[in-house]
């Protein structure tokens, strides 16, 4: 059994291969006798910006020693025996599927679903109402550009969802011994292996697009068939279970529906509280993209360590709680030396977003600056009040940019000096397909104008020049997660229908790639568990 060490650090200069020298000093046995040490953990720490330190946590093997000798001998809290066991082993079920399982969605919690059971015999049927990676490529860079929209592919439709036009962040607050399955099968289809130990993991845009391909390809090897451009327009149940379910007109039988729709699918949303499936309203949070100069960021976390050839670009993460009304202001989703872009899904409503490439390179860095909301600020009782509180924010943000997809835009300080911007400093636009010079409070509901406000200021105190200067916000980000939450039962399934399993960030169950993976494999073994493999 190996033994793991936690707290080996290394301070900026220092070379990566002193790792050995110092866990063998701290085991008290000599490098020779070190078989094989891996690196389990590595995380920045800059909290003091003139000694900057990398800390490690790592798995080291022993030659011809007894691995529990050693730990007990020194009595360190930071030293123990680790158990590497895998994933549980799956039982089975013993009942026999009438039809081959179908997943809805091709993003992280319908990829991971669907790649689970094709692994184990399962054959899923795999329908994604957006296009491949690379048709999909073509027409989002095409409304990018023109500002055309497709309702079906677009940022937030189509095969690897809305992640893989984002930042492919890896980063996760939940435990779960899935996630290390998780990276281990990105990195088996083409995502660089530091992300298996890399505190803050991410793989871009650019190299995702490939990993997600590489994936659906093993689902098809393994016998999973998988169909784009193919929307679920109905579920058909009896005797509270689902029977079947309509694709583009067809109908299709099915036993066994995992529905991992994301947190855009309005008009899914629609039809499934229409057939009666129960869901009810929560709270997400709204608000704009800030951007500032890539530099302007690495100079305050790093100090003068900024452009240090072992440092990225900079990332942040800012909370504050607001003092009157007790709203949270927080940044979400960074992209250090990333991109803004329109993310819109439906005709006349604009939403943005942030995205990255892998090398982290461009000349601005930008996060969503966001307030939270919650089903009391919402008009109505409906399950779908949050949802239509997103659409009416959407639509103002949409006119008051002037049509075509273009992001209404305005400098931070003339925000908090509440004028309109007539022009740029030093801060260029990534946002794509355009912007116009607008007062972002007319599109956003007053309490989040006013916890912005107070939010920049407590910012600026944390990162200075962040709520002054030339840095610039551009609306509106809504999509920070699903508004609506599908209620499910012990074994993962709609409360009010049997057969049907809501996973994932649409079905208000995850906040990211990985916690959306590992909510799409928990429902596949639930369907393990109560069904016989198709084929063994």
């Amino acid at each position: 059994m190996p033994i793991r060490i936690n707290n080996i650090t290394l301070d900026i200069e220092e070379d990566i291969s002193l790792i050995k020298k110092k866990v063998s000093k701290k085991l008290k046995i000599s490098e020779k006798e070190i078989k094989d040490l891996k690196i389990i953990k590595e995380s920045l720490d800059a909290r003091k910006k003139n000694t900057i330190k990398f800390n490690y946590c790592v798995d080291i093997e022993v030659d011809n020693k007894d691995e529990v000798k050693i730990v007990s001998k020194l009595n360190d809290n930071n030293v123990r025996i680790e158990d590497n066991s895998s994933l549980e082993k799956i039982s089975f079920g013993e009942k026999k599927l009438s039809s081959r399982p179908i997943v809805i969605g091709l993003g992280p919690a319908g990829l991971f679903s669907a790649l689970m059971l094709a692994k184990n015999g399962y054959k899923p049927i795999v329908f994604e109402r957006g296009e491949d990676v690379d048709k999909r490529t073509i027409t989002v860079e095409k409304f990018w550009s023109n500002g055309i929209l497709d309702k079906n592919s677009n940022v937030q439709f189509g095969e690897g969802g809305a992640g893989a036009f984002s930042d492919g962040k890896l980063t996760t607050r939940i435990k779960d011994r899935r996630c290390d399955f998780i990276l281990e099968e990105l990195v088996k289809a083409g995502a660089p292996e530091e992300i298996i130990y890399k505190g803050k993991p991410h793989v871009g845009t650019d190299i995702l697009k490939g990993v997600v391909k590489n994936i659906r390809e093993r689902i098809k090897k393994l016998g999973g068939d998988i169909y784009f451009s193919s929307k679920l327009e109905n579920i058909i149940h009896k005797d509270g279970k689902i029977v079947g379910i309509v694709v583009n007109g067809n109908e299709i039988p099915c036993e066994s529906l995992v529905l991992a729709i994301g947190h855009s699918s309005r008009d899914t949303y629609e039809m499934l509280h229409k057939s009666g499936i129960y869901m009810e309203p929560k709270s997400f949070a709204i608000g704009v993209r800030v951007e500032h100069p890539r530099e302007l960021i690495d100079v305050n976390q790093y100090g003068k360590y900024a452009n240090h050839p072992k440092l990225k670009a900079a990332e942040y993460r800012l909370t504050h709680t607001c003092k009157n009304s007790g709203r949270g202001v927080y940044s979400f989703c960074m992209c250090p030396g990333g991109v803004v872009v329109g993310a819109s899904s439906e005709e006349n409503r604009l939403v943005v977003n942030g995205m990255s490439y892998h090398a982290r390179d461009k000349e601005n860095s930008n996060s969503a600056l966001v307030v939270t909301v919650d089903p009391n600020d919402f008009t109505g009782t409906s399950a779908l009040s949050g949802m239509e509180f997103q659409r009416h924010y959407e639509k103002l943000a949409f006119d008051l940019g002037g049509g075509g997809y273009k992001a209404p835009l305005q400098r931070i300080d003339d925000f908090i000096k509440d004028r309109k911007t007539k022009m740029l400093g030093n801060v260029n636009p990534s946002i794509k397909p355009g912007y116009e010079f607008a007062e972002l409070k007319n599109c956003l509901p007053s309490y989040v104008s006013e916890s912005l406000l107070e939010g920049f200021c407590a910012f600026d105190k944390k990162i200075k020049g962040f709520g002054s200067g030339d840095g610039i916000m551009t609306g509106i980000e809504t999509r920070t997660s699903a508004p609506v939450r599908m209620s499910r039962n012990e074994i993962l399934e709609s409360i009010s229908l049997g057969g049907l399993y809501p996973t994932g960030e649409g079905a208000g169950f995850a906040g990211g790639i990985v916690s959306a993976a590992v909510d799409g494999i928990k429902v596949s073994e639930r369907i393990m568990e109560k069904y016989s493999p198709l084929e063994r």
